[in-house]
């Protein structure tokens, strides 16, 4: 990958994999469309027959879930590696595949040094993101905010464990979301039989789609039976 984004995609073992190389059969666009309301709208219709619920509520909330993470992905890599990418929709574009659901992204231009700026570019392009799934989906804002929160704190333990440094990448998530401000919330952590977990703020809702479970690290579990499932899951890694 030629770009900002190249140089740091060299830099993490299984980029790919992690959403920062595009699949040669995806097809690019620009993230900007994610802010629109209508656009949005669409994909979520394309997606209740797929996933067996016309509830738009849940068919946003599961959408925002998996496209938040792919959004998120190049600005929180730049700041793992200390390569900084820019977190601007006008500079990053989605890798879709059909169906609609973004698989990837990149972003086109560097990004600024200071963690205070690259704060003021994500908190400018998710209150823009949110509105549109918000209004796409007739719900409320905050949980959408609680999802982009989990899907920080995901993508910072992914990338910690794909470079070999979960302490130092996830030790950027709160003061990240402390630079962003309300209403994101603070990112959170908990460590289970040696291995580290996101404390999940969010509910993603995909029970709520016919034929899926509950999450392992969803907040609705009891926190017992939670916390011998992370066990079992951190006994696999």
């Amino acid at each position: 990958m030629a770009g900002p984004q190249g140089g740091v995609a060299a830099r993490i073992p299984g980029a790919a994999a992690l959403g920062l190389l595009a699949p040669p059969t995806a097809a690019a666009l620009p993230a900007v469309l994610l802010a629109d309301s209508g656009w949005t709208a669409d994909r979520l219709a394309e997606r209740a027959l797929r996933q067996g619920t016309d509830d738009r509520r849940v068919l946003a909330t599961v959408w925002w879930y998996s496209a938040s993470s792919v959004l998120l992905t190049p600005v929180l890599a730049g700041l793992v590696t200390g390569l900084p990418l820019s977190a601007r929709l006008e500079d990053t574009r989605l890798a879709v595949l059909s169906g609609g659901l973004p698989v990837a992204a990149t972003s086109s231009a560097p990004g600024p040094d200071a963690l205070r700026e690259v704060a003021e570019q994500l908190r400018v392009s998710l209150t823009a993101v949110v509105a549109a799934v918000a209004e796409a989906g007739t719900m409320r804002e905050r949980p959408l905010w609680a999802i982009a929160t989990d899907s920080i704190a995901n993508r910072l333990l992914a990338l910690g464990r794909a470079v070999g440094e979960v302490e130092r990448a996830t030790a950027l998530a709160a003061p990240l979301a402390a630079a962003v401000g309300r209403p994101l919330p603070v990112p959170r952590y908990v460590d289970v039989a040696g291995a580290r977990f996101t404390r999940r703020a969010s509910c993603c809702l995909l029970y709520r789609v016919p034929g899926e479970p509950l999450c392992v690290s969803c907040p609705r579990r009891p926190a017992a039976e939670r916390e011998i499932l992370l066990e079992d899951t951190a006994a696999r890694l």
